[in-house]
């Protein structure tokens, strides 16, 4: 973290909010009596866009506070299921966290395949992210302090939306355990494989690489890696066998050999979805560095 973002990088961290974050990366104690929680607003359920009359909604996670339409940092979260599953309430713990500390945390919605294959989940979470711009006032976002962060499959899609041209300007990113090489992915899927890869590769995008090759490449966050992206902390799993920690390195490597800011965080024993379990070591380990990496970014002055 200091090698990237500089040895003073909590220097500009408010003092409110650095008293606020963990202590440590990992406190034992906490694996038995689960972490602080605090509460927080929640506006749930808000329909951004109904492509092929598919409502598509977001959930609003906010600081308890007295001022009306304050605005604060925003955290978009992209949620994961192997693009076919999953809903803005997964994963709420982690958002409840991160908004007590003073951010927006938007979680957002997307169609699912094999229904609906690529590049509908994308052009869903650009809709998202068009919604929350035109409607910035009223559900307290600071369009200058953004970041978005995803999980696994939900993690690819921030880091096409983060990447691609045209992006809105991204403050951070934050990947977890996400593929970005899916050609890779498929010619070299994991061993053992228990959720059958090539088969959810090719439900999301309709066929094979030797099928789809153009497809499977646009699919790739990787394509999209060039100068000047916005900040990238890379959480992985040693021990993943759905998305293996390669995936991180490849794009990692690629992020620092074109001059980009990047983390890449390895957890040597974690698997797959180490973070569902929210006080175990895993998370706490991953919280540490990301609520760290958000606020530096965030609520720092860069």
């Amino acid at each position: 973290m200091e090698r990237v973002l500089g040895t003073d990088y909590l220097q500009s961290i408010p003092e409110d909010l650095k008293a606020q974050m963990r202590p440590q990366p990992f406190v034992l104690a906490e694996v038995f009596r689960g972490l602080p929680k605090k509460e927080v607003r929640i506006q749930r359920g808000i329909v951004f866009a109904s492509p092929d009359g598919v409502d598509l909604k977001l959930n609003v996670y906010q600081p308890l506070v007295t001022q009306k339409l304050q605005k604060f940092p925003t955290v978009v979260i992209v949620y994961g299921g192997a693009w076919k599953q999953g809903s803005p309430d997964n994963y709420e713990r982690f958002s409840c966290y991160i908004a007590a500390q003073g951010y927006s945390v938007i979680a957002i919605d997307y169609r699912h395949a094999p229904k609906y294959k690529f590049p509908a989940q994308i052009e869903d979470v650009r809709a998202a992210l068009q919604y929350i711009q035109a409607h910035a006032d009223n559900l307290g976002v600071d369009i200058e302090r953004i970041a978005i962060m995803g999980r696994s499959a939900g993690g690819h899609l921030a880091s096409l939306a983060a990447y691609e041209q045209g992006a809105i300007p991204f403050r951070a990113v934050v990947n977890y355990y996400a593929p970005s090489d899916l050609i890779e992915g498929f010619h070299n899927p994991p061993f053992p494989n228990p959720i059958n890869t090539n088969a959810i590769l090719r439900d999301f995008l309709g066929g094979t690489p030797d099928e789809l090759l153009e497809l499977y490449q646009k699919a790739s966050p990787k394509s999209y890696v060039r100068p000047a992206l916005p900040p990238s902390l890379l959480v992985y799993a040693g021990r993943d066998h759905i998305v293996e920690s390669k995936f991180g390195r490849i794009l990692y490597n690629q992020l620092r050999a074109t001059g980009n800011q990047a983390i890449f965080l390895e957890i040597p024993w974690a698997e797959h979805g180490f973070d569902a379990v929210f006080p175990g070591i895993s998370n706490q380990l991953a919280l540490y560095y990301t609520e760290r990496f958000l606020a530096s970014l965030l609520h720092g002055v860069r």
